[in-house]
């Protein structure tokens, strides 16, 4: 059996953090990015490595093109040449139009879209040259259009990264690889836990009456970076329990 080599950006805690454990569980060697939670990234290759898989925890910021390409080849370096890539570093700054910055815009766009392109394009030869790859972007449903306030510039990354999405999955469908994304909705993380966020209230907006956990969105990374899903690409599967306060569901 092939073992893939799997680069997860941002994957110290939360949702990168449970998506890295999970494709280690399918049997995958994972590159585990942090920018400054070193300590908290080499928990997480420990407990890949104590359940038998290979990791390693390698600093990168998304923000700088340096680091960009730095990360993948420091991961090719150390693993192999990436199969794999899921995308889920993001920053989130919360602001709506009286409140915009351009500076606060600038920083969100460098990391949630600039980085996704800067990775995605020096991981791709490699993929292009097997003739196999899987691409998972980690957007969201503020993407697509709820109407929850505060996120509007916020949103406005996660849109292009739903765009970036479809477009390069054309541009590398001919090359075996598929490119989708996942648009989450409220993820109980720890980011979330500190926000002050009133759980409840968000999980009544919920069909399923409950709020998602990082496993959520890990289950459909793994689906979607499996063998299985070769014939999916160029999708946005959300996973928000079925939230009812979207301002179009188009």
């Amino acid at each position: 059996m092939i073992q893939r080599v799997a680069l997860v950006t941002g994957s110290s805690r939360g949702i990168g953090r449970a998506i890295a454990l999970r494709l280690a569980r399918d049997g995958a060697a994972v590159a585990v990015n942090y920018r400054e939670r070193r300590h908290q990234a080499e928990e997480v290759v420990d407990a890949i490595k104590r359940s038998g898989g290979r990791a390693v925890a390698l600093a990168g910021d998304l923000a700088r093109a340096d680091d960009c390409a730095r990360l993948v080849e420091a991961a090719r370096q150390a693993l192999g040449p990436i199969d794999i890539l899921v995308n889920n570093a993001g920053v989130f700054r919360k602001a709506d139009l009286a409140e915009f910055d351009f500076a606060q815009f600038s920083g969100m766009r460098e990391i949630n879209v600039d980085g996704l392109v800067r990775v995605t394009r020096a991981v791709a030869g490699d993929m292009q040259s097997r003739g196999w790859g899987r691409i998972v972007n980690i957007a969201s449903i503020a993407g697509i259009g709820t109407s929850t306030a505060g996120t509007t510039f916020y949103a406005a990354t996660k849109a292009a990264v739903i765009t970036l999405t479809r477009r390069f999955a054309l541009d590398l469908g001919p090359s075996g690889i598929t490119v989708n994304a996942i648009a989450p909705g409220f993820i109980a993380t720890d980011m979330a836990v500190q926000s002050g966020a009133d759980f409840d209230a968000i999980a009544a907006k919920a069909m399923m009456r409950r709020v998602g956990t990082p496993d959520d969105i890990a289950a459909a990374a793994s689906f979607l970076a499996s063998e299985q899903a070769g014939f999916i690409t160029a999708q946005v599967l959300t996973v928000d329990g079925g939230r009812t306060d979207f301002i179009a569901h188009a």
